[in-house]
C-alpha cells in the first residue's frame, strides 16, 4: 500500500513506516485522511482511492495503517480494551540495545499498537555523580535517551524507565565504594543514609533523562533483605517493616523529582501471604500497607491456566486497587526465543486481565544469563498479544508487512529448542546441548532423547526460511539460528558418540571423530560465532559481547582439548581418558526433566561440575 497524499497526520510518520506499508497485501495507492475521533482503537474505510481513518491514539493509528496495508478489505475496525499495552526491553544483561535498534523497536511496536517501551536499566544509565555505575557496561547517556524519546514521540510511544532500588544491582557490588552499603548479595542496605544518597543520584538521573514521569522501581526478589549487614547492625527485625520503611524513603525521592512510581509486587505479596507468591485464597497479613500513590505490578509468565491468573489478581486486589500486569515474551533462556509458548501464556493472561478489569499491561523481554537472543526474536509473540488486545485478528500478511518475513517462517526461530508435545511446556535445549561438555556428558542422557536427525531438519527449515526472506532487514536473525542448528546437528550427541566408541574399543570410530567430525564441528562453530557476532553488533553495543567471546571461545578450545585427548589415547600416550572411565548417571540437576521440558539457563553449571569463579 502506498500513501500519496496526507491530511491530518505528520508526513514524517508515514515516511518512517512506508517500507512496511508497501510490503502489504494491498498494492493500491491512497490519499490518506486521518482524524483523532474515538477513545480507543480505530476504524478505516477505503473508497475511490481514499483511505479514511479515525483513531484514538497514535499507536492505534499506526496499527490501523498496518491493518489496512495487510488486507485488501474495504474497511476495518478495532476497539482496544486495554488503556495501554507496552513492551519492556532488558538492557542490563549485557545486551544493551543500540539507539538505532531502539528506534526500530519503537517503529515496530507502534505498528502493532504498543503505547510504551520500557527500558530495563539496572546499572546501564549513566549517573554523573556515580562514574563507576555502568562503567564499561554500555550505560546510556542522557543524550542517547533523548534521541530515542524524540523519535518515539513521532509515533506517540512513551519511553519509560525500569530501574532497581533494592535488589538486582549485582554488577556494582564489585566496587568497594558500593560494598559499604550492600546488605547481602546484590541487595542495598536499607536504612543506611549512603543508600539513599545513591538512590537520590540514581532517580535524579532517571528524572533528567526521561520526560515520562512513570518509573518502575523494581524492588523484586530481595529475599534476603535485612539478613546481612542490616542483621549485624540491628539484629533480626520485622522484614515487612524494613521494606516498608525503605520504600517510603524511595517514595520521598520520587516525590522530590515528580516521579510516579510502580514496583513489582512479589516482595509485598510474599510478605502479605506467608512467604508464597502463588496463592489461591488466603487472608492478607494486616501489617502490610501499600503506600498511597504506588502501583503494584503483578508479573507472571509461567502459566497457561486462566484461573491461576484470576486467583492471583484477586489476591492482589486485596492489597491495593492500583494493580497492573506484566506478562512475558520468552527471549531469556538462550540464543532462541519461545514464541509458541509466549503466545499460549499470553492468551491466558490477557483473558484473565480483561475479566478482572486490568487496564495496563506490559510484556517483558528479559535477557537472563547474557542477553543472547535477538532483540527482535520475539516479534511473533508481541504480534499475537496485540491481536488479542485489539481484537482485530490481523492477517499474516500484516506480519509480513511488519517484518518482511512470513510469520510461519519467523516462528522457526523456536526450533533450536525442540517443541514439546504440550504447548504449555518450555525448554532451552539449544543452549544446554550447545555448551554440554563432550567428555563430562552431564546432559548426554537428555540429548539421547532427541529424534534422529532433529537438528539437521531444523537447520534445513531455517535455511529455506533464510532464502525465502533474503530481502528482509531481519533475515540475519534466521541465519543465526540456522547456523546454531548446524552446530547442534554435530554437537548435541557428540559426547554419546565418543563414549559409545570408547566403551566398545572402536578405535577407528574414535579416529574418525578426531580427524573428521571434530574439524567439521569446529568449522560450523566458527560460522555460528560470526553470524551471532554480526547479529549482536548490529543490534547491541559492543559492551557485554566479551562474555560471548569467552564462552564460545572457551567451548572451541574445549573441543580442541577433546580432540587432543582422543589423539593422545589413540597414539598410546595416555592409557585411558579419565572422564570416560566414569559411568554416566541420569541427569539430576532437575529431577524428572526431559529434553523438551528442561529450562536450565545457568552457563556456569551447564559447562562443568567444577568451580568457576
Amino acid at each position: 500500500m502506498k500513501i500519496r497524499d496526507i491530511k491530518g497526520i505528520d508526513p514524517e510518520l508515514i515516511q518512517e513506516i512506508a517500507p512496511a506499508l508497501e510490503r502489504g497485501a494491498d498494492t493500491e495507492a491512497y490519499a490518506l485522511t486521518a482524524e483523532q475521533g474515538m477513545e480507543a482503537g480505530y476504524r478505516y474505510t477505503k473508497s475511490d482511492g481514499v483511505l479514511h481513518m479515525v483513531y484514538g491514539t497514535k499507536p492505534d493509528l499506526c496499527r490501523a495503517l498496518l491493518a489496512a496495508a495487510g488486507s485488501t478489505a474495504a474497511e476495518g475496525k478495532s476497539e482496544r480494551w486495554l488503556s495501554e499495552i507496552g513492551y519492556m526491553a532488558d538492557c542490563s544483561r549485557n545486551a544493551v540495545a543500540r539507539v538505532d535498534t531502539l528506534k526500530k523497536l519503537v517503529r515496530q511496536a507502534a505498528l502493532m499498537g504498543y503505547h510504551f517501551i520500557g527500558l530495563y536499566l539496572e546499572d546501564t544509565l549513566a549517573i554523573p555523580e556515580e562514574p563507576y555505575f555502568g562503567y564499561m557496561r554500555g550505560a546510556y547517556t542522557k543524550e542517547e535517551i533523548a534521541e530515542v524519546v524524540r523519535y518515539a514521540a513521532l509515533f506517540g510511544v512513551e519511553i519509560r524507565p525500569y530501574v532497581e532500588t533494592l535488589a538486582h544491582l549485582n554488577q556494582i557490588t564489585r566496587y568497594e565504594h558500593y560494598q559499604k552499603f550492600i546488605d547481602t548479595d546484590d541487595i542495598l542496605l536499607a536504612g543506611d543514609e549512603r543508600t539513599y544518597e545513591f538512590l537520590d543520584h540514581y532517580l535524579k538521573a532517571v528524572s533528567d533523562a526521561f520526560p515520562s514521569r512513570r518509573v518502575n522501581l523494581g524492588m523484586d526478589e530481595a529475599h534476603m533483605v535485612g539478613l546481612g549487614k542490616y542483621l549485624d547492625a540491628h539484629g533480626y527485625q520485622n522484614r515487612v517493616e524494613i521494606i516498608q520503611k525503605h520504600l517510603e524513603r524511595v517514595m520521598e525521592i520520587c516525590r522530590k523529582y515528580g516521579l510516579q512510581p510502580q514496583m513489582w509486587s512479589d516482595m509485598f505479596f510474599r510478605l502479605a501471604f506467608g512467604g508464597e507468591y502463588y496463592v489461591k485464597d488466603k487472608p492478607m497479613a494486616e501489617n502490610v500497607k501499600i503506600p498511597e500513590g504506588l502501583e503494584l505490578v503483578y508479573w507472571d509468565y509461567y502459566s497457561a491456566d486462566e484461573e491461576h491468573y484470576d486467583d492471583m489478581l484477586r489476591q492482589h486486589r486485596k492489597m491495593t486497587d492500583k494493580v497492573s500486569f506484566a506478562g512475558g515474551v520468552w527471549k531469556w533462556i538462550g540464543f532462541a526465543p519461545h514464541n509458541r509458548y509466549s503466545a499460549v501464556i499470553g492468551k491466558a493472561a490477557l483473558s484473565s486481565c480483561r475479566r478482572n478489569g486490568i487496564t495496563s499491561v506490559v510484556m517483558t523481554g528479559w535477557g537472563d544469563n547474557g542477553g543472547e537472543a535477538s532483540q527482535f526474536s520475539i516479534l511473533p509473540g508481541l504480534f499475537e498479544d496485540a491481536r488479542l488486545v485489539y481484537e482485530d485478528n490481523l492477517p499474516e500478511a500484516a506480519f509480513y508487512a511488519l517484518t518482511g518475513i512470513r510469520e510461519e517462517d519467523y516462528m522457526k526461530l523456536d526450533l533450536s529448542n525442540p517443541l514439546p508435545a504440550r504447548e504449555d511446556r518450555v525448554n532451552n535445549a539449544g543452549k544446554f546441548l550447545f555448551y554440554n561438555d563432550a567428555l563430562l556428558g552431564i546432559f548426554d542422557p537428555l540429548a539421547q532423547q532427541l529424534a534422529s536427525g532433529y537438528y539437521e531438519d531444523a537447520a534445513k527449515q531455517l535455511e529455506q526460511a533464510v532464502r525465502d526472506s533474503s530481502g528482509s532487514s531481519l533475515c540475519y536473525v534466521l541465519k543465526t539460528q540456522a547456523s546454531l542448528c548446524r552446530v547442534l546437528q554435530d554437537k548435541a550427541n557428540l559426547g554419546t558418540v565418543i563414549r559409545t566408541a570408547y566403551d566398545a574399543g572402536d578405535r577407528e570410530k574414535l579416529r574418525d571423530i578426531a580427524e573428521e567430525a571434530i574439524p567439521q564441528l569446529l568449522g560450523k562453530l566458527d560460522r555460528f560465532y560470526q553470524d551471532f557476532r554480526k547479529q549482536w553488533m548490529s543490534e547491541n553495543k559492543a559492551f557485554g559481547f566479551e562474555v560471548q567471546s569467552l564462552r564460545i571461545g572457551g567451548l572451541r578450545q574445549r573441543i580442541l582439548e577433546v580432540q587432543q585427548r582422543l589423539e593422545e589415547y589413540l597414539s598410546g600416550e595416555i592409557a585411558e581418558i579419565d572422564e570416560l572411565e566414569k559411568p554416566v548417571l541420569p541427569f539430576a540437576y532437575c529431577e524428572g526433566a526431559d529434553v523438551t521440558t528442561l529450562d536450565y539457563n545457568r552457563w556456569n553449571y551447564i559447562v562443568t561440575t567444577a568451580v568457576i569463579g
